[in-house]
């Protein structure tokens, strides 16, 4: 596939080349159609693109670290990623460029700043005093793996351990190797045979800097002796070591094994423990040893001034316990509590009053790191309740299928649903305030309301809170409620079309300004909400059932496969494909044992409590037809002036008066085009016999495109539109995974099998349905699968009471335009380029009782079916802009003449395309499945920006990928996190404000007071110079062929991404100075290095020779 360069379209160009597109359009419709010339204000330098924040769980989580000072949470995952926690809003990510594993994490504590330790042996320190941290330094060892590190509190000098039982030691702040190495063989003693296996522990004794606690992994403990280099003390335990722990006092540490035993040594008592527990072992009798459990993954050791010590455990769990959850174990005293955790530990950490490791530490709480989740434990509470977290860490606590992004909704949303989401607050956490709140919140310079929404495999519905970067959950809607949940696993498989999570969301349709909520799952259901304050109990839930139905004799001729004209008009008086329908489903299986006419949920037929929120109006589900599961849903629709639902599969389309519960349209996509049909479908012969239902994914969606060596014209496309879905890809992922099924194989059979046409977009207007009309009029416009646009014209009865009686009547205008690629989105202009919006009903409160009800009809109702911008003086013009998956066009209306056209990709296609608001004018964003984010003026369609941003890794982007107003965007990055990002020049501008800072100046706490007694009679801590110990003119230099010491961009990153221009030429300029200056510092630093070595080697010579001065030659 041949490669993009990366342009940005410079303005000189861009004007050329639409001017020049421009006498190509006069020269397509030369019919003189004079086009009024619409001022664009839009150019290509209000757009840049950048990442903002990335909320939710950091994905796979392998390393946990806590500055008890700066009160500041980082959490490394197994990509090389890096999330920092502070207060609430107060977050950050970063990344390791190579990607791999955190293996470890430590703070300098109070120093802002942090030392990872990668799973490829590099060392990096990352510096936190800046808004986005930057790597300062990296090392990177070369011939040995880094096992373990420590860096004691207020040291400058990181102990390293190894996977060969070696422990180097790194000067933090030039991040260089120092001489002094702890060599294994000199650490273990002589007389072992064997090597001790790598280093899992190393710690300094809390009393004493100048002992080094080492555990090797085969059992063996060494307290080193750094001053004169040998062990102090050797403990041996037959049992694998996981880690170890001192108490403060530095005269006791405790050990945990692989077998499920806790040893607790004295110093000073090398021959045996004092003591060995076995927490989770049942004891047995006769004084036998207890039974071996599953290993002591890690173990804290906590005092308090005031009772008994803390010890806290992770794992070691008896074998017999199968199915048990994972634990966390706290003893206290005598007693011990085990936590139950809903997914593995991965890592844990006590939070402590002081940073001090020789003081009381005082535990108040564990911070939990699960697989997926972040548990905080208060310890000083009865029961050990959990703190309520307040970070947006629940994205993911049932898998995301679907996602939907509004910019600048209605002001008083946002209060609306966070005052019904409330109410859904779970009790019985911590009362205490969350500890972890470090840092300050950015300035909020944007001060639009925004919300993301969220859809679940488990049929839920999130509605969050996205204002000014930072996420907040607001409401939960769970949308499974309104049906009966199957009890036995044999009814399932026959009704499901799916195996698992027939619930799962598929596309969300939400109108803000209303509050109506649609959305359509994967069993071929749609549900329409309203919003309400009040509680309510629905007796009979509203419901209808659809046959959707795609009938085409198998015959090969042309004339066989033309479906006959429609007839003009389909209304609600036309009789319906189904009525209305009541509890229970009149539906049973056809005459020949074929299940037929079955939904494939079953709705509750008992009375629904609805809470205050969103609140059940109408479910409408596709039924089974002959024998064969209906397909799912890949187009939706709602509009509340109108009152009318819309959704559209591979089969045909189907619209619904959700007010009068009636079903107005029910077409096979054919029959839309009536006599029009500009298809000869000979080489489609639909099989009567589709595929089975495991694999009922749809394979036609919003994101559907032509395999990239097919689409040389129109009739290849046409051919060639849809190849058939992996077996392997989960029918529960939303149908706009199937925009990659086409894979890259093209073969006949799955042609055949995929070549029907779905419906692929569909949107209500108020605009002109025909070439003759002279003013707009509701309708619906409708886009497919193989490029077309049909209009179908609706004619609403007066609002208030009539409403309710007349039928809406339907009809097909015959209006069809064509694109190449299917249709993704549609959206109309007026004669001055603004946006115009489809019509809405505001929000009004549904439950109030009659008398007010009818006030506010008569107050609020009249302007029902009247677009905002629907007044005179559109009736001269419109603009339909019509984005499919391989170019745009911009129609004139009512003359149906092309305007403007663009073709936006030819060796791709387009995922997803938005017409979105920014800088008070309108453009189209696209972001195409070869990775590139384009944006185009409109009418003009001129391109604007073309960046290559990410490629396409897998159907989660595309599923979830969305633009939205004010330049802002989001996709799903991982399963468990929302990365979100601006294609706009000025909030890349003003990011920098607005991210929150990490480092605040705190004052370090006091050390502990050693006391009178200690100090004269030698107790309490012992300091170590280090710097004699480890610096070069003791310890020498670190072979150089051990480790390569890498400068980071540090401070230098933000700079890269700056724009050309004088911004960007002023960064540099200061860049390269501030890297001269580095140079010329290092070179002053080595000449430093020589003249005191050269000093050291005069002073050294000196003594020798006064050492030697008087002896004889014999004496030496």
């Amino acid at each position: 596939m041949r490669k993009f360069n990366i342009r940005k379209v410079l303005d000189g160009l861009t004007a050329g080349s639409s001017s020049a597109s421009q006498q190509q359009q006069q020269q397509q419709h030369p019919a003189g159609n004079r086009e009024p010339e619409i001022q664009e204000t839009l150019q290509s330098e209000h757009f840049q693109l950048c990442k903002t924040v990335r909320h939710g769980f950091p994905y796979q989580p392998s390393a946990l670290a806590f500055d008890p000072v700066q009160k500041i949470l980082a959490v490394g995952t197994q990509t090389g990623a890096l999330r920092l926690f502070g207060r609430p809003g107060v977050e950050c990510y970063c990344q390791h460029d190579s990607g791999a594993a955190v293996i470890q994490l430590q703070f300098l504590i109070n120093e802002g700043a942090l030392v990872s330790a990668l799973a490829d042996d590099t060392l990096h320190l990352w510096n936190l005093r800046q808004k986005r941290p930057a790597i300062l330094h990296s090392l990177k060892f070369c011939r040995e793996r880094v096992t373990f590190c420590h860096l004691p509190f207020q040291s400058k000098w990181l102990y390293v351990g190894t996977e060969r039982g070696n422990i180097h030691i790194v000067n933090v702040e030039s991040f260089t190797l120092s001489g002094y190495v702890i060599m294994w063989n000199k650490a273990i003693e002589l007389s072992s045979k064997s090597h001790p296996g790598p280093v899992v522990h190393i710690s300094d004794n809390p009393m004493d800097e100048g002992k080094l606690l080492i555990g090797f992994e085969s059992g063996t403990v060494v307290l080193w002796d750094l001053k004169s280099k040998k062990a102090d003390y050797r403990y041996t335990y037959d049992e694998a070591i996981h880690s170890v722990a001192w108490h403060h006092e530095g005269k006791q540490f405790i050990c945990s094994h692989s077998d499920g035993t806790l040893t607790i040594w004295n110093v000073r008592s090398p021959a045996k423990p004092v003591q060995t527990i076995t927490p989770h072992g049942k004891q047995l009798k006769d004084g036998k040893k207890p039974e071996p459990c599953k290993p002591i993954l890690k173990v804290e050791f906590k005092t308090t001034r005031s009772g008994e010590p803390f010890i806290i455990l992770s794992g070691g769990l008896s074998y017999d316990t199968v199915g048990r959850r994972p634990c966390l174990t706290v003893m206290h005293g005598k007693s011990t509590a085990v936590l139950e955790m809903d997914y593995s530990i991965v890592d844990f950490l006590t939070l402590c009053e002081t940073p001090y490791p020789n003081d009381f530490q005082e535990p108040y709480a564990v911070v939990v790191l699960l697989e997926k989740d972040l548990v905080l434990i208060d310890l000083a509470q009865n029961g050990y309740p959990i703190f309520e977290n307040p970070y947006p860490l629940s994205i993911h606590e049932s898998p995301v299928t679907c996602c939907e992004y509004f910019a600048d909704c209605p002001v008083d949303l946002i209060p609306a649903l966070y005052s019904v989401g409330a109410r859904q607050k779970r009790q019985g956490y911590s009362k205490k305030e969350w500890p972890i709140n470090g840092g300050n919140w950015g300035l909020g310079v944007q001060s639009y309301p925004e919300i993301i929404i969220t859809g679940h495999a488990d049929g839920s519905v999130k509605f969050w809170d996205a204002s000014a970067i930072t996420l907040q959950v607001l409401y939960k809607l769970k949308t499974s409620k309104v049906f009966e949940k199957s009890r036995n696993k044999d009814d399932r498989p026959n009704t499901d079309i799916v195996d698992e999570d027939p619930y799962a969301i598929q596309i969300i349709s939400w109108c803000p300004e209303s509050r109506m909520l649609c959305i359509a799952g994967v069993s071929a259901h749609v549900i329409i909400y309203r919003f309400s304050k009040q509680e309510v109990i629905t007796e009979v839930i509203p419901m209808l059932e659809v046959r959707l139905l795609y009938e085409i004799s198998d015959v090969e001729s042309p004339e066989g496969e033309q479906a006959p004209p429609l007839p003009t008009p389909v209304g609600g008086a036309t009789p319906q494909p189904i009525p209305p329908q009541s509890h229970p489903s009149t539906s049973s299986s056809s005459s020949d044992g074929l299940r037929d006419n079955v939904p494939c949920l079953k709705v509750k037929n008992s009375p629904l409590k609805q809470s205050p929120g969103y609140q059940t109006e109408l479910v409408i589900q596709l039924v089974w037809v002959s024998g064969e599961p209906p397909q799912q849903i890949t187009s939706l629709a709602v509009n509340s002036s109108y009152g009318l639902v819309v959704f559209g599969n591979c089969n045909g389309i189907a619209m619904v008066d959700y007010l009068q519960k009636a079903v107005l349209l029910n077409l096979g996509t054919i029959e839309l085009y009536g006599s029009n049909d500009p298809y000869r479908r000979e080489p489609r012969s639909p099989r009567k016999s589709r595929q089975p239902s495991g694999a009922g994914l749809c394979d036609i969606s919003e994101g559907t495109a032509v395999p990239e060596d097919r689409c040389k014209s129109p009739t290849s496309a046409k051919m060639s539109r849809k190849l058939s879905l992996p077996t392997d890809l989960k029918p529960d992922l939303d149908i706009k995974d199937n925009s990659f099924s086409r894979s890259r194989s093209s073969s006949v059979t799955s042609i055949d099998k995929e070549s029907r046409e779905a419906i692929s977009a569909l949107h209500f207007c108020e605009t002109f349905t025909r070439k003759a009309d002279s003013s707009p009029s509701p309708c619906l416009w409708v886009g497919t699968t193989l490029g077309t646009v049909l209009v179908i014209a609706l004619n609403l009865p007066p609002g208030g009471e009539q409403r309710l009686l007349q039928p809406v009547i339907v009809s097909p205008s015959g209006t069809i335009l064509r694109l190449k690629g299917a249709i993704l989105r549609m959206a109309f202009l007026d004669t001055t380029g603004c946006l115009v919006s489809p019509a809405y009903e505001s929000w009004r409160e549904h439950n109030v009782p009659e008398e007010k009800d009818e006030k506010e009809k008569s107050k609020k109702r009249r302007p029902v079916s009247v677009s905002p911008s629907s007044s005179q003086e559109i009736c001269e013009n419109q603009y339909a802009v019509i984005c499919s998956e391989k170019q745009a066009k911009v129609i004139s209306l009512p003359s149906q003449n092309c305007a403007y056209k663009q073709n936006i990709t030819e060796t791709s296609f387009v995922l997803r395309g938005d017409i979105v608001a920014l800088n008070n004018s309108i453009c189209l964003a696209c972001f195409c499945a070869n990775g590139h984010i384009m944006t185009f003026s409109l009418p003009s369609l001129r391109p604007l920006l073309d960046v290559y941003y990410l490629p396409l890794t897998n159907m989660r982007i595309a599923r979830t990928f969305c633009f939205t107003n004010n330049g802002q965007a989001l996709y799903l990055v991982s399963p468990t996190e929302i990365q979100r990002l601006t294609y706009s020049q000025e909030t890349c501008e003003n990011l920098q404000e607005m991210l929150g800072e990490l480092f605040t100046p705190v004052e370090t706490p006091e050390a502990p007071n050693r006391g009178f007694f200690k100090g004269l009679f030698g107790g309490g801590a012992q300091s170590l110079d280090r710097e004699e110990l480890f610096g070069e003119s003791s310890s020498g230099k670190a072979s150089r062929s051990l480790a390569q010491h890498i400068p980071g961009p540090g401070g230098i990153e933000g700079v890269k991404g700056a724009a050309s221009g004088v911004v960007g030429e002023l960064a540099r300029a200061r860049l390269a100075l501030d890297e001269r200056g580095q140079k010329l510092g290092d070179l002053e630093e080595r000449t430093a290095a020589m003249l005191s070595s050269a000093d050291s080697f005069s002073k050294h010579a000196h003594e020798m020779m006064l050492k030697y001065k008087d002896k004889k030659w014999y004496q030496f």
